[in-house]
């Protein structure tokens, strides 16, 4: 346990460190907003036309209310947490690439989902977009990547020679 704690809180750190360097941010994180923009405007569309990209901001054509997704709103801190997690953890390389790969997924999915949600609560009540864009989304896209984590923790197959806990115990001879 001391050793996941400490290679995770390494990980964490340097991951961080280096997300915030600003030549990553122009050449990684802002490209990588950029498409979240576009994915998410993909999907506006096909129940409101009048919406567009621009980099990291998303316009209604309509009102011209627009949201930019920042840093801390891109995923990203939460892909962080999660590979952290997952990287730390002894397992085989195989489990930990196809469990990040997974819950990349997962993360970004319910950030779409959050991304668009804040676009429209924006135009309909920016209190309410102040709450939760604060508040609960926040919260919401971590407490995504610990359940990605959780899961993948329950689905890694046992180390070998040790007891399966949804298996009973073997039989002790007398």
């Amino acid at each position: 346990m001391t050793r996941f704690l400490i290679l995770f809180l390494v990980l964490l750190t340097t991951l961080f460190s280096v997300q915030i360097i600003q030549s990553v941010q122009d050449a990684v994180i802002l490209p990588f907003t950029a498409v979240i923009a576009d994915v998410s405007v993909a999907i506006v569309r096909a129940f409101d036309p009048d919406v567009a990209a621009s980099g990291k901001i998303i316009r209604s054509l309509s009102n011209n209310f627009a949201v930019s997704i920042e840093p801390g709103c891109n995923g990203v801190e939460a892909l962080i947490v999660l590979f952290s997690a997952i990287f730390a953890f002894p397992a085989p390389i195989k489990h930990k690439l196809v469990g990040f790969a997974i819950g990349f997924f997962a993360i970004q999915g319910l950030n779409l989902v959050r991304i668009i949600s804040l676009f429209y609560l924006g135009q309909w009540s920016l209190s309410a977009f102040n709450f939760f864009h604060l508040y609960l989304w926040q919260a919401l896209i971590i407490l995504d990547a610990l359940v990605v984590w959780l899961i993948w923790l329950r689905y890694l197959p046992s180390a070998p020679g040790t007891d399966d806990p949804d298996q009973p115990p073997a039989p002790v001879a007398a």
